[in-house]
């Protein structure tokens, strides 16, 4: 069994996985530890992750990217309209939902955001695989604290529909505060004051400030505040927006109306960035942006910094935020731990630490820290591994309320009330009790719609409770409901029940003992006895099943089909390499296999096939190839066996010589021993002869024993 967390980011995603008794982030087909967040789509088949990445340009819109900001939304949000300035690919509404409209097997196809994000997570899910030779469905995914209840509820969806089973989806400093303190030894106990770290992960489109208390064993968010439009990609496109009119005033060209242009100049300013970020001048130059035109530009980091200075202003207003919530001032803060990209830039950096008036805290990898810390949460979910105890209190982002009919019994009944308050501990579970006779309706709905991300609809569920009835006596019946938010971060009304007040005795509490024999005092009190449960419909954002298998199997299908593909072009790479590869070897190394007519035949058919090769049979199917490639095996075979043959003979021959060389060895060896055990046996008889005296004094003479013996007598 596996254990993974994936850092599914807006640019790039990160996976780490529990192996060697830690944490590593693995690689991917192309040995990159982090893959493109990219989607792409072209006439034959879907190019995703790092193959997205190598055709993005030449396929803009058909490449969909930032799928982060789009999951959960309508296309009707003004985010996604937002979205739309970086993107290329056209973003469009499907039956409700953002979505993107491409170009998929030569003609116009529509995806919801929901399966181009299982459509990523597939690839990742194989990625992984391939590394650890293990099949994955247990994971934990990271997700934006300001995610909502709908966002959080289609990335499941997509994870289901990609084959994975999501056991925790857990916020992104939320992750990187577990990788930070499951790992450190010397937290506070639990009675001590607790050890209090501000988070700052900035990284490529928003902004996140979190303040955690640390004890021995648990970590507790206090609060988090957001920018969910600060990041790297504004600076990026900051740059690009100033190229734009260098270029169009000096080389005389207009970058915007061109896409490919726009997305070269975005790519060479986001290297521009990285580079400013250690130095304080970089050059840009890219040879024939437009128009058969080279561009050269310089720009020094002040530059950028007044470039960017309205998103610079923004640097601390988190900060501000997060404290305010947590009820503390930067004194109280022990250290700022700094995590993300965008953390690089110095003018960030020095705006962070102005703030506080403290030294910043970089013992993270910035850009992995999240994954590492999904990699733990999901070891601790895990049966298989044995991780230290760790407890883990994220907090409610939005309030949540309940509101429903007021009932015609009750006219002075409240109709709303907010269960679960901002800043409430999460998971969490809150019985709520009604009065009623008859079967009611409640919805759940965030109690304040203006902090939601975007235009978000405020609307959570709705629950209708079965089942209600007035008892014999016309009285009310006492339904109990259990409405709970889960560690996804996600609300459901999980059971309903009906009570009834029942008169029990309990025996009353007396100091000292009693007398035995003599009976304890008791008395009646009423208490509320669970009598059945309450059938509960419910109605949420989470996809309908018919429609989650119906897009499941289209994903089994495309992915499928992309397989096939993979396959045959692989097939057509080999019948290619092939040709080549024998046309040289007829030549050289099979030369003296084959008659001269046997050669021209050969040289015949790869030459008819080469011309095939790049013609009709550009594009056709796997098993064409394959037929393709055994027709050269037909002709070659013979001259191939005959070489094959050779190699054979003087193979054994070369073992026969070998052998007979061991043999010769081991004679000479053998015979070696024996001449010296004969010299020595020799030197030892001459020695002998030479020196009897020796002889005589190391064994007794003849009768020697029994005169002495004699002697002793007398």
């Amino acid at each position: 069994m596996s254990v993974v967390g994936i850092d599914f980011g807006a640019q790039s995603t990160k996976v780490g996985v529990a192996r060697n008794k830690g944490i590593d982030i693995i690689t991917n087909e192309v040995s990159n530890r982090q893959t493109p967040s990219l989607v792409g789509f072209s006439a034959r088949s879907r190019h995703i992750g790092e193959a997205a990445k190598t055709q993005e340009t030449s396929n803009l819109k058909n490449t969909v990217g930032n799928l982060k900001r789009l999951i959960g939304r309508s296309f009707s949000d003004p985010d996604i309209q937002l979205e739309q300035e970086f993107s290329v690919a056209q973003l469009c509404d499907v039956n409700g939902q953002a979505g993107a409209e491409v170009s998929y097997l030569g003609k116009k196809e529509k995806f919801t955001a929901i399966q181009l994000v299982a459509m990523y997570l597939t690839k990742i899910r194989d990625i992984t695989s391939k590394e650890l030779r293990l099949p994955v469905t247990d994971v934990t995914i990271s997700v934006p604290a300001w995610f909502t209840d709908i966002q959080r509820r289609a990335m499941l969806d997509a994870g289901e529909i990609a084959g994975l089973k999501v056991l925790r989806l857990i916020n992104d400093c939320t992750a990187t505060a577990l990788g930070y303190g499951i790992t450190k030894v010397d937290l506070p106990e639990p009675e001590e004051k607790p050890r209090r770290v501000m988070f700052v992960d900035i990284g490529y489109c928003d902004y996140t400030a979190t303040v955690v208390e640390f004890r021995k064993g648990e970590l507790n968010v206090k609060s988090t505040a957001c920018d969910r439009h600060f990041g790297g990609r504004n600076f990026d496109k900051a740059l690009t927006d100033h190229f734009a009119e260098e270029f169009k005033e000096k080389f005389k060209i207009d970058i915007r109306t061109n896409p490919k242009a726009w997305a070269r100049t975005l790519v060479a300013a986001e290297k521009l960035k990285k580079i400013l970020s250690a130095n304080t001048l970089a050059p840009i130059s890219i040879e024939s942006l437009m128009e058969d035109v080279d561009v050269r530009a310089v720009v020094k980091r002040e530059e950028l910094e007044e470039m960017v200075k309205p998103l610079l202003d923004r640097v601390t207003v988190p900060l501000e935020q997060a404290l305010a919530e947590a009820k503390l001032k930067p004194e109280d803060i022990d250290f700022v731990e700094m995590v993300g990209g965008c953390t690089r830039v110095p003018a960030i950096k020095e705006a962070v630490n102005k703030f506080f008036n403290k030294n910043l805290s970089f013992t993270l990898n910035q850009d992995e820290a999240i994954a590492r810390g999904c990699a733990f949460a999901c070891a601790i979910l895990s049966p298989v591994f044995r991780v230290r105890d760790f407890s883990v209190h994220d907090i409610v982002s939005y309030p949540i309320e309940f509101t429903w009919e007021q009932s015609p019994d009750i006219p002075d009944e409240d109709t709303s009330l907010t269960v679960f308050n901002k800043g409430n501990v999460m998971p969490s579970t809150k019985i709520l009790t009604f009065y009623r006779k008859q079967p009611f309706d409640l919805e759940a709905r965030y109690s304040k719609p203006e902090t939601l991300p975007g235009n978000l609809n405020p609307w959570i569920g709705r629950f209708s409770v079965k089942g209600v009835k007035a008892d014999a006596n016309d009285d009310f019946m006492i339904c109990k409901l259990k409405a709970r938010l889960n560690l996804h971060g996600i609300l459901n009304v999980e059971s309903g029940y009906y009570v009834e007040d029942v008169e029990v005795e309990e025996p009353v509490p007396e100091e000292g003992e009693t007398k035995d024999g003599e009976p304890k005092k008791t008395r009646k009190v009423k208490k509320q006895v669970r009598k059945g449960d309450l059938p509960i419909s419910i109605g949420t954002a989470q996809l309908e099943e018919a429609l989650k298998n119906t897009w499941q199997e289209q994903e089994n299908t495309m992915y499928m089909d992309d397989k096939l593909i993979a396959e045959t072009d692989e097939k057509k790479n080999e019948l290619e390499g092939t040709i080549y590869e024998m046309r040289d070897k007829i030549d050289s190394i099979y030369a003296d296999f084959a008659s001269e007519e046997e050669k021209d035949k050969l040289r015949s058919k790869l030459t008819d096939l080469e011309d095939w090769l790049y013609e009709e049979g550009d594009d056709t199917t796997k098993s064409v190839y394959v037929a393709k490639l055994d027709e050269i095996r037909f002709v070659a075979g013979p001259i191939i066996q005959r070489h094959r043959e050779k190699q054979d003979a003087e193979r054994e021959a070369i073992l026969k010589a070998q052998e007979e060389e061991a043999a010769k060895k081991r004679a000479e060896v053998e015979a070696k021993r024996k001449a010296e055990e004969e010299a020595k046996a020799a030197e030892e008889a001459k020695k002998a002869a030479e020196n009897p005296d020796a002889e005589m004094k190391d064994a007794p003479a003849e009768g020697e024993g029994a005169e002495n013996a004699d002697a002793d007598k007398q």
